[in-house]
């Protein structure tokens, strides 16, 4: 049985990491992953199966380390991202969290998400729907995100996403 403490944590966590989100405070974001994190969102290869191996096969997004979450977060600040001139207003919903496993210092977390986006440039607003898989990590700064995996339901995007859309 996994303690009830666990699934608190990953409850606090993810909602953090929306709510950063959503108020654009990117260094206390970013500080919530891992150096060597991967962040993953998977195209589809076919109406039911999903691509597997982000290094070989096409994906929405994909960053091997903190390093690449980094940079994008570089050219976002910047304004020169043209995927992200301006910057889109979102609201993070996160729901049905379910710790799915745990060990001494890590828990896997399974949650879905509905995700309000307003392109203010464009006058468009769409929701971005699907499920999230996190593994947290804990160590000496706490408990981090170790992996993101973002599955997109409505993949079929009318405008450009980026990492603060997910």
């Amino acid at each position: 049985m996994i303690p009830s403490a666990h699934a608190v944590i990953a409850t606090r966590v993810l909602q953090r990491e929306a709510a950063l989100l959503d108020e654009r405070r990117w260094d206390e974001w970013i500080a919530l992953f891992a150096a060597d994190c991967e962040y993953w969102v998977p195209t589809w290869r076919t109406e039911a199966e999903l691509t597997t191996d982000p290094q070989r096969e096409l994906s929405h997004i994909y960053y091997a380390s903190r390093a690449g979450l980094e940079d994008r977060l570089v050219r976002i600040r910047s304004g020169r991202s043209p995927a992200t001139t301006p910057l889109r207003r979102t609201a993070h919903c996160v729901s049905n969290i379910e710790l799915t496993g745990a060990g001494e210092t890590h828990l896997e977390v399974r949650s879905t998400f509905a995700n309000h986006v307003f392109d203010p440039h464009h006058r468009t607003q769409i929701v971005l729907f699907g499920w999230s898989e996190h593994r947290l990590e804990y160590g000496s700064a706490g408990w981090l995100i170790a992996r993101r995996k973002i599955v997109l339901q409505n993949d079929q995007l009318p405008a450009m996403i980026d990492i603060y859309c997910l």
